[in-house]
């Protein structure tokens, strides 16, 4: 099936003409947009990875890179129907034909392209001029011009409508961008069926990871003769001893399946690393005893029930690929040394957030303000970090929201509404509790977080203000947007410094739980009519996490 450009193009002027003045409305609207360019790497001649505009791509369906569209449209005509879109791709020359794979010829991109008409730029002058003979007050719209986000327009194409000649035509980039985030908040059939795929790929590649785990933990990975050696280890002789080499894993399995791109780069953090939220580096071994707290180096071959074992740590891997320029996004987190099981720590977070999950799983459908669940996976945070006494609770025996008759000990300072309005709980779970995605991994942030945000202040509790400071998406849901789902819990030295003292922590408890560094679980939904579906396939439940990393599964 051919990409659905000319259903976004109709989705993206509906937003369009909700934005305009009421003067603007009924003039002819055309768009101009410049697609992504192959980068060069400073100032070398060597190319770098090639990832098409997101906007560019939204409204064309088109990965060559150097091209160019052009879209008329005008409400109350046949134009508003079936708005004409123009692409305009690179003539393939001798010198693309020998170093890279040229541009499709015309007719091929005609075949595979929901466009009304393709050429090459050198006819895009010719181009704008019929448009202005046809439509000479037409408003011209592109993606905001002099900003380094977005691909450059070519000043001689603006020139020809600013110019003397065409008086009552004009130029704006205020309109275009936000009318493309608000499009592409709710995703059709045809999007949401490559996030499906680019999450069922992902969700592989998580297992996989997981898998090898548990075949060295089983001591079921061998090595034939000479293996590291005489000859390189093949990948079924290859052990995950560093993050490196889980990341290595992790996109070999999603480049098998034919995933060309990462949506982001992957985030693979082991012990107390996962307290990083976009640890990115992924350059460190895992932590092995006999060691030093901090010492990480580890020089010695993975010993199997040898004197030199991996210590007890979880690792932490959010990572997913694009399929189709559609994104994924899904974290877990798994033991990693212990036989491939939780310590009694890490479990108790683990498990408390995959209570944050659950929650908030249940009570999202269409209607309901994300901030309401944020506030909720907090207050879950701090009823469980008071059942594991991190948090104190106002009775040494019980938590409950009244003081037990003749209970002197009661102390309602740490009252569970008091300890969620003091703002700590940020401090464990600094971030969101996910975000919009499509396209792009952190999705039409214009649109999932308005600067003016009329939802607000119809009653809704929100809780301490830092729990909101990093949310992506500030909205009530509807139905077809995707979004993820990821409450974390961290132990971060840095965040927890200020929060140390706190009346409200026992300092002894807590110091047991920061060796555990950190823990996130994370999938993708569709918002449903009447609930969500879950767009990640593979498990997170504590059993099964631990049975496929303890090699019984």
């Amino acid at each position: 099936m051919v990409y659905p450009a000319s259903t976004h193009v109709l989705a993206t002027f509906r937003e369009l003409l909700k934005l305009l003045p009421i003067a603007e409305k009924a003039k002819p609207q055309i768009l101009l947009l410049s697609g992504e360019v192959t980068p060069f790497r400073n100032d070398t001649d060597r190319e770098q990875v090639f990832r098409q505009e997101s906007n560019f791509f939204y409204l064309s369906g088109c990965t060559v890179p150097s091209s160019y569209l052009l879209i008329a449209f005008q409400d109350g005509t046949g134009l508003s129907q079936k708005p004409s879109i123009e692409l305009f791709i690179p003539k393939a020359e001798l010198a693309d034909m020998m170093w890279s794979v040229p541009p499709p010829s015309l007719e091929a991109a005609s075949q595979t392209h929901d466009v009304t008409k393709i050429d090459h730029p050198a006819a895009i002058p010719d181009a704008i001029k019929t448009l202005l003979k046809a439509f000479p007050d037409a408003l011209f719209h592109t993606l905001p011009r002099g900003s380094p986000l977005f691909p450059v327009i070519p000043s001689e194409f603006t020139e020809l409508v600013m110019s003397p000649d065409n008086e009552d035509a004009a130029v704006s980039d205020l309109f275009l961008l936000p009318a493309l985030h608000q499009a592409r908040l709710i995703k059709n059939e045809y999007e949401i069926s490559l996030i499906r795929k680019a999450n069922e790929i992902s969700s592989r590649a998580h297992e996989v990871v997981m898998r090898v785990l548990g075949k060295a933990v089983k001591g079921a990975i061998e090595r034939g003769p000479g293996a590291g050696a005489d000859r390189p280890l093949l990948p079924g002789e290859w052990l995950i001893e560093k993050e490196a080499e889980a990341e290595a894993i992790f996109v070999a399995s999603c480049r098998r399946e034919g995933a060309v791109h990462q949506a982001y780069l992957p985030i693979v953090a082991a012990t107390t690393r996962a307290s990083t939220l976009h640890y990115c580096c992924n350059d460190r071994e895992f932590a092995w005893g006999p060691v030093q707290p901090h010492d990480h180096q580890n020089l010695n071959e993975f010993a199997h029930g040898g004197a030199r074992q991996l210590n007890p740590q979880v690792l932490l891997i959010d990572a997913g690929c694009e399929w189709n320029c559609y994104a994924s996004d899904i974290t877990r987190t798994m033991p990693v040394g212990n036989n491939g099981k939780f310590t009694s720590e890490a479990r108790a977070i683990y498990e408390l957030v995959l209570e944050m999950q659950k929650v908030a799983m249940d009570m999202i459908k269409p209607g309901i303000h994300w901030d309401a669940i944020q506030l909720m996976c907090h207050r879950i945070l701090v009823k469980g970090f008071q059942r594991l006494g991190i948090f104190k609770s106002p009775s040494a025996s019980a938590i409950s929201s009244t003081a037990p008759a003749g209970d002197e000990t009661w102390d309602p300072d740490h009252d569970e509404e008091k300890i969620l309005a003091s703002g700590i709980s940020s401090a464990f779970f600094p971030h969101g509790l996910g975000h919009s995605l499509g396209m792009d991994v952190h999705d039409v942030p214009s649109a999932s977080k308005p600067a003016v945000n009329l939802t607000f202040g119809k009653g809704l509790p929100i809780g301490h203000e830092s729990f909101y400071t990093y949310l992506r998406l500030r909205l009530p849901l509807r139905k077809n947007m995707v979004v993820t789902v990821e409450p974390g819990c961290y132990f971060s030295p840095h965040l927890i410094a200020p929060v140390r003292d706190s009346k409200h922590i026992n300092k002894e408890v807590l110091e047991r739980y920061e060796s555990v560094g950190g823990v996130r679980i994370e999938d993708v939904v569709l918002i449903t009519e009447d609930g969500y579906d879950n767009l990640t396939t593979v498990r997170s439940d504590t059993e099964w996490v631990e049975g496929v990393c303890s090699g019984a599964l």
